[in-house]
């Protein structure tokens, strides 16, 4: 399939490399990472890539943790704003047919993050935005996750200006990271980005959020972090033990009135197949986790994927136009 748009690639500011741990990632991989230094890499690397295996266009977010992992409040809003605006000028500018970006928000600070949303989206021209999991604050030690009171300013804005919102993983704190002791394999994408992210999203939605703003739309990637099939378990629980709480819908509702998952970094037909049948092919996106995941890989699988025609145009194209309100251009 040609003219795919992916939806959860990745580049670091300079700002953020000065204070993210090292990646552990190949040489190869950190010189792709690292496009947003060097705006010669978009041209060398990854626009080539792209062209090879009909990826049309890149939607582009700082990389994990982000300016979740910064501490302090104000050098978390500063990075932020740097962020958008090397995505703006290295991505955007130079080629606005190929990409288009998710803004960095620093939720340590929610009216600092509610302004640069907006900047973002009004005067850069973003689509959206993305946070990599909880917001540290104050200390390493301390994550606040959103669905904080003191967030609600946040999510009214990002409903008011009819753009997604991308929850993108990152892994527990280092004090809570207990049941990992001696499995550090487990750590990271291979299990404990999941599990982070799915209960942070069980959160969102058991706090009420989606009742109080219902037009809200959050993205997950990975093929949902395990959600999808593990709805009904979550609803049946829920139901004997919610502790007084009363949603307006099923637990599972939320998750197809509210979200929409992604197949970054999990290119398995069985589970694609299972988020298409909880969720509908409407409410999911291609995307591909570049540069951690292969784009030849990725695209192998969904080009060739056990899925009907209509369904893959859905999810490797239409869906994307439609969510971020891209232009449809002849392809």
């Amino acid at each position: 399939m040609i003219g795919k748009i992916a939806t959860e690639e990745h580049f670091v500011s300079q700002d953020a490399k000065s204070y993210l741990p090292d990646l552990g990632v190949s040489p190869d991989v950190q010189r792709r990472i690292d496009d947003g230094l060097d705006a010669n890499n978009i041209e060398q690397l990854r626009l080539p890539e792209m062209d090879k295996h009909g990826v049309e266009m890149h939607l582009v977010s700082l990389t994990a943790d982000g300016v979740q992992l910064e501490p302090d409040r104000d050098k978390a809003v500063k990075v932020a704003k740097l962020a958008n605006d090397a995505l703006a000028e290295k991505f955007l500018a130079r080629h606005p047919a190929r990409f288009a970006c998710l803004a960095t928000v620093a939720l340590q600070d929610p009216k600092a993050a509610t302004d640069e949303l907006e900047r973002a989206v009004t005067q850069l021209g973003f689509k959206g935005a993305l946070a990599n999991g909880f917001s540290n604050a104050g200390d390493l030690d301390t994550g606040e996750y959103y669905d904080l009171p003191k967030l609600l300013p946040f999510w009214e804005r990002v409903q008011d200006l009819d753009v997604p919102f991308y929850l993108h993983p990152r892994g527990p704190l280092n004090s809570q990271q207990k049941i990992y002791e001696g499995h550090a394999e487990l750590l990271g994408p291979a299990w404990a980005f999941g599990v982070e992210t799915a209960t942070h999203v069980l959160r969102l939605i058991t706090s009420g959020l989606f009742d109080r703003f219902p037009k809200l739309t959050v993205i997950i990637g990975h093929l949902g972090e395990g959600l999808a099939p593990s709805m009904w378990r979550a609803q049946n629980r829920f139901n004997d033990a919610s502790f007084g709480k009363k949603l307006k819908k099923p637990l599972s509702q939320y998750l197809k009135d509210n979200f929409y998952i992604t197949t970054s970094g999990n290119f398995h037909t069985p589970t694609l197949l299972n988020v298409i049948a909880e969720m509908g092919a409407d409410r999911v996106l291609f995307a591909i986790d570049y540069p951690y995941e292969r784009t030849d890989e990725a695209v192998a699988w969904f080009d060739n994927c056990a899925i009907s025609d209509e369904d893959r145009q859905k999810i490797g194209r239409l869906n994307a136009l439609r969510i971020f309100k891209l232009k449809n251009r002849a392809i």
